[in-house]
């Protein structure tokens, strides 16, 4: 859970008028038939009310309580995908707070490495490190320990979050592709955890993984992203059970439509994988669905790039609370204010109603 945008608390409130009505006007004749059915007490029907009402207050409309915060001195941090973008604006910002960062980069010559390496301090340790590649996440591992102060007390956190993003159908996106994806947010995710997972549990540490909301809800020409993000929700949630014995916090960053924050996907990158997805398509893909309907779709997720927030604010704010925080949350939102509503309604109303919500 994220910090709330006044739009978010504005519609918190509207809902909650909404509710307040929906309390005094039908809710206690449902309730009154249900207590008669089942020959209970009436006076449950008030208590009933009142206890509902309580507890939508204490979910939503409550500011997010003191939660406490951990000691940052000595604390270390790797976090993946540091080269632009979210990383990078993530580690300057946790060096600034007083972490040791090991910023891990897939170019180790890149723009992005070579700005963090400019910075020329202790506590700034820029490495290579490819998320699809055994070889190069166990050299990690082997350099984090050669640089910890006291590697037996283990590393504080790592942040997954090098990834990657696509569009397109699913007669259109070739398994290949699929795989391409997966193969950086699920199987980077999962490679990296599992290797710096014995010094994050020594240090009784974070795991912090970004996904988005396509890890809960799907949307039509995403597939491909609502595979790998479903895949690090549930990876995240069962890792999450099976640390608690050892005292080590998992969190998911669901972000919203942050593609020109992440830098992941540009209008151009959509045209050449655009390009892709066409040529490498079956002859009687492109008879059926035709190019002028595959044009518009192509058209769609570009304006989807161009109507993403750039803001990055709210994303670095949520991974520094699930990694400084005492007791972190196990999902944050941070996201605007139309696709946190569209979110929650997808993930808790039945699918025919949110089928008619929003017709894709």
């Amino acid at each position: 859970m994220s910090k709330f945008s006044y739009v978010q608390m504005a519609l918190m409130v509207l809902f909650s008028f909404l509710l307040t009505l929906g309390l005094g006007l039908w809710l206690p004749e449902i309730l009154s038939a249900f207590v008669k059915l089942f020959g209970l007490k009436e006076d449950l029907v008030t208590h009933s009310i009142v206890l509902m009402y309580l507890i939508f207050v204490v979910y939503l409309a409550m500011p997010a309580l003191p939660r406490g915060s951990v000691k940052v001195n000595d604390k270390a941090i790797l976090i993946t995908g540091c080269d632009k973008g979210i990383g990078f604006a993530l580690a300057k910002h946790l060096h600034t707070k007083g972490f040791t960062v090991f910023a891990g980069c897939l170019l180790k010559n890149g723009e992005g490495a070579q700005t963090l390496e400019k910075m020329k301090c202790e506590r700034m340790k820029v490495l290579q490190m490819n998320v699809c590649t055994d070889e190069e996440v166990r050299q990690a591992v082997d350099f984090v320990k050669s640089q910890l102060k006291e590697p037996e007390k283990g590393l504080w956190g790592v942040v997954n979050n090098a990834g990657t993003s696509t569009f397109g159908e699913v007669e259109f996106t070739g398994v290949a592709h699929y795989k391409e994806i997966a193969d950086v947010n699920l199987w980077g995710t999962v490679r990296v955890t599992k290797a710096f997972l014995p010094l994050i549990r020594r240090a009784k540490g974070r795991v912090v993984n970004v996904a988005s909301m396509f890890g809960r809800m799907s949307m039509a020409s995403h597939s491909a992203d609502c595979i790998s993000n479903y895949g690090i929700e549930a990876f995240s949630d069962c890792l999450r059970y099976e640390q608690q014995r050892w005292g080590v916090k998992v969190s998911i960053i669901e972000l919203g439509n942050h593609i020109a924050a992440t830098g992941i996907l540009t209008r151009d990158h959509v045209e050449s994988i655009a390009d892709r997805m066409w040529n490498e398509a079956a002859e009687i893909v492109h008879e059926d669905y035709g190019k002028a309907y595959f044009d518009r779709q192509t058209m769609v997720m570009k304006s989807f790039c161009s109507s993403s927030s750039k803001d990055m604010s709210l994303i670095i704010d949520a991974i520094t609370d699930a990694l400084t925080s005492r007791y972190p949350y196990s999902r944050y939102e941070p996201m605007n204010a139309y696709w946190w509503v569209r979110l929650h309604i997808i993930a808790h109303l039945p699918a025919p109603i949110t089928d008619w919500l929003y017709k894709h």
